[in-house]
């Protein structure tokens, strides 16, 4: 690939991915905005940003900018991470808080907290369909959601019993060592494998984690008395994540598999680049 190729595709790669983390980056957006500027005295700042949500997710299905299908998805994760978020910040559990007052919530735990989650579904979803992803290698679909089950109870058992966390990092490395995702940017699938896929994603979502943190949507408990970065490892909670949310997505997106023809298409692709790279 010539320097000019490269370039090219750097580009709209960081478009669709920009287009794919709309609602993330939205959310995100508006929490650092508001942290330093925030005048509406007679709405809780949560609340502010819970009925955002919900207006820009109206948005974006006037606009087509996001299917209905992908609403599901935003839908699914806001209730599966909610019923998480009220376990978590439990009185009897307290692994994180919200300082912040709100009206709009659920015991110890605002509204607009499950639409942090459904943003990693959203940017999945839209991702998907952007890059038209493709696999070759993956497992069976009933394995991947038996597997991602214990892990959404592990989230909860862990408190009460051993944490089988590594144990499920290790089923899951077993199970999904030999997959390769397949993206296309412009016209030939692009690949890599599906472990490292997930590992930048649960990357990104740590650093925008920290900035959660320091504008103060949600503190740990040793950042009560003075904001600190977010321990790297809470990565290893961040990729079962990922991994969960990969696998809801599979439940409404069909996995189409990397074919031969696909690999001939593909090798044909890079001998056309190479020929055009040595036309003067």
């Amino acid at each position: 690939m010539s320097a000019k190729q490269f370039l090219k595709e750097f580009w709209i790669f960081g478009i669709k991915e920009a287009n794919a983390c709309i609602f993330g980056g939205f959310l995100l957006l508006l929490i650092i905005v508001t942290r330093y500027w925030y005048p509406l005295e007679s709405l809780h700042r949560y609340d502010f940003l819970f009925i955002s949500a919900i207006v820009f997710q109206i948005f974006l299905l006037a606009t087509k900018m996001e299917t209905w299908r992908e609403s599901v998805v935003i839908i699914v994760f806001h209730l599966v991470a909610t019923l998480m978020e009220i376990f978590k910040t439990s009185d009897s559990i307290q692994s994180w808080h919200y300082p912040e007052e709100f009206i709009f919530g659920i015991g110890n735990v605002p509204l607009f907290a499950g639409f942090m989650y459904s943003a990693v579904g959203s940017y999945i979803a839209r991702a998907w369909r952007l890059f038209e992803f493709r696999y070759s290698e993956y497992p069976n679909k009933f394995l991947t959601i038996l597997l991602v089950t214990f892990i959404y109870i592990n989230f909860f058992s862990h408190h009460f019993i051993w944490d089988f966390r590594w144990v499920l990092f290790a089923l899951t490395f077993l199970m999904f060592y030999k997959t390769r995702i397949y993206f296309r940017i412009v016209k030939t699938h692009r690949n890599m494998p599906l472990l490292f896929g997930w590992f930048l994603v649960s990357l990104f979502i740590w650093f925008a984690e920290n900035m959660a943190t320091f504008t103060n949507i949600w503190l740990y408990p040793d950042q009560t008395q003075g904001w600190k970065i977010v321990s790297i490892a809470k990565l290893s909670s961040w990729y079962l994540l990922i991994m969960l949310s990969f696998v809801l997505v599979t439940l409404i997106n069909d996995i189409n598999l990397h074919t031969v023809s696909d690999k001939l298409n593909h090798e044909k692709s890079k001998i056309d680049e190479g020929v055009r790279q040595d036309i003067p």
